[in-house]
């Protein structure tokens, strides 16, 4: 069990959410609340959006929407000759009329600065980030990645800033998504968690609360930057980004190997877990996949949830203790240096994917099956996930947006729009370095122990499908599920 969190707002209603023997507080968001947005960034002129990666299109649109007929001013900081400028520009950002400039010079004039270039920038850049911001500015991050680095090298943020994050439950396209769909649906949105690293001045809570209130988050729960971090990496590594791309690999292969065609066994992978299954997650919980399973399918997922479930926790214990060594860290700032001579390639042109864009081209939606071998994997490699987390004492609203929301809510959508493959090649330097790092692991170990131990008829741990029926996680889902917006993410 965590330890709790606590936390007070000067400004808005904070809500506590029970779920069994724990609770945390929360911050429910909506439309309603933007007319407070003034109040909580009390004091603040400007805020500088800096970068136009994933989250950087997303949070200065939102922000700017939100506090419009506000004195509050949205400029976005990018580097000279930078390619994005033109993306900036078509998005209503400019230096004719102020909302656009050099990325330090933004800094260096704003009083909310939002660091959202890449996390290779970062680490190469905070030196002068921090000589250039004025005392009793606020700093404000969309990933602890920072301060890991800080850790790994020896050095602070500067002593006289606030310090704050505000991380959203999913990548960019999907906070400016539902945040557009909640135009229609007060409240449609993207979870964020927060955290105030530095508080200097008493008002580090209120604008982190409102920063997040502002990019529509339908409800704001409480971390800390440490715990974001080790989660949000482990996250992406496991079942966000590389393990379900390990996990379909596997499954594909092993289907194939039975016999069924090419197209049968990505239909039962990977269209599986992206569709039915997640969206069976989504609206009704884990435990819904498996309940909804007939006497036969049953067996087939206890015995697949069985086999499966130490192969994945292996690897994912594996994980978090390389995230929390420092080592992903210090990994994806060495390849910075490397990917400028040798850019990364693509996981789109194996069999699995080349099979997969044919299947989705003649996609019935309603024909899609949950797989009961498929799902006893997949959910067997995301409580695992969870349980690991757990053991590390993060609080439970984060274990639920890192390991189950976040896939179901907004990465998973894009992957059955578009493909895993798709997802992986276009999120995050760092998210992609982890998951082709990491999806070979969850392939071969859940292949080579798993299934080796399934078909040899080896013994099985008897207590693993009833620990996974009484979950704690199932009712934290349950929780969180009442506060989640009426709406899908509508996927173009």
């Amino acid at each position: 069990m965590s330890k709790p969190l606590t936390f007070t707002s000067k400004i808005f209603s904070v809500e506590r959410l029970e779920f069994g023997k724990e609770s945390e507080q929360v911050v429910k968001g909506g439309r309603n609340l933007f007319p407070l947005l003034p109040k909580a960034f009390a004091g603040i002129k400007q805020i500088g959006v800096i970068g136009w990666g994933s989250q950087g299109p997303a949070q200065a649109q939102n922000l700017r929407e939100s506090l419009a007929g506000t004195d509050i001013k949205v400029k976005v900081g990018l580097r000279p000759g930078s390619a994005s400028a033109k993306q900036a520009e078509q998005a209503g950002f400019s230096q004719a009329n102020g909302t656009l400039g050099d990325q330090f010079d933004v800094v260096k004039e704003s009083d909310l600065v939002l660091l959202l270039i890449s996390d290779a920038a970062q680490a190469e850049l905070f030196g002068k980030v921090f000589e250039l911001m004025r005392p009793g500015t606020t700093l404000g991050l969309s990933h602890g990645f920072l301060l890991g680095h800080l850790k790994n090298v020896g050095a602070k943020f500067p002593a006289n800033i606030n310090v704050v994050g505000v991380c959203p439950k999913g990548m960019g396209p999907s906070v400016r998504r539902l945040y557009v769909q909640g135009k229609e649906v007060n409240g449609a949105g993207i979870n964020a968690s927060f955290a105030v690293e530095q508080d200097i001045d008493g008002r580090a809570t209120d604008i982190a609360l409102g920063w997040s209130v502002a990019l529509g988050s339908p409800y704001t729960f409480q971390t800390t930057l440490e715990s974001e971090y080790k989660s949000d990496i482990y996250g992406e590594r496991g079942i966000l980004l590389g393990a379900v791309h390990g996990v379909i690999e596997s499954l594909y292969r092993r289907f194939v190997s039975q016999g069924m065609s090419r197209e049968d066994a990505f239909l039962n992978s990977s269209e599986s877990i992206t569709g039915p299954i997640s969206k069976t997650i989504s609206k009704q919980g884990i435990l819904a996949v498996y309940e909804g399973l007939d006497a036969a399918g049953k067996q087939t997922f206890e015995q697949a949830y069985a086999a499966t479930y130490p192969a994945a926790r292996e690897v994912m214990e594996e994980i978090y203790d390389e995230v929390s060594s420092g080592n992903e860290i210090r990994g994806v700032v060495l390849a910075g240096e490397r990917l400028k001579q040798r850019p990364m390639g693509k996981i789109d042109g194996t069999e699995t994917w080349k099979v997969g864009a044919e299947v989705r081209k003649k996609r019935n939606e309603a024909k899609i099956p949950v797989h009961p071998f498929t799902a006893g994997v997949y959910i067997a490699t995301m409580m695992a996930q969870v349980d690991v987390l757990y053991a590390h004492e993060h609080p439970g609203s984060e274990i639920a947006n890192e390991s189950v929301i976040e896939c179901t809510d907004s990465l998973n959508p894009y992957m059955h729009a578009r493909g895993v493959s798709y997802m992986i090649d276009n999120c995050s330097t760092t998210a992609r370095l982890g998951a082709r790092r990491w999806a070979p692991r969850f392939d071969y170990n859940i292949t080579q122990q798993g299934y080796v131990d399934l078909d040899e008829k080896k013994p099985l741990d008897a207590k693993l499908v009833p620990a996974f029926k009484t979950h704690a996680v199932h009712t934290v889902l349950a929780a969180c599920a009442r506060l989640r917006p009426t709406v899908d993410i509508f996927v173009e």
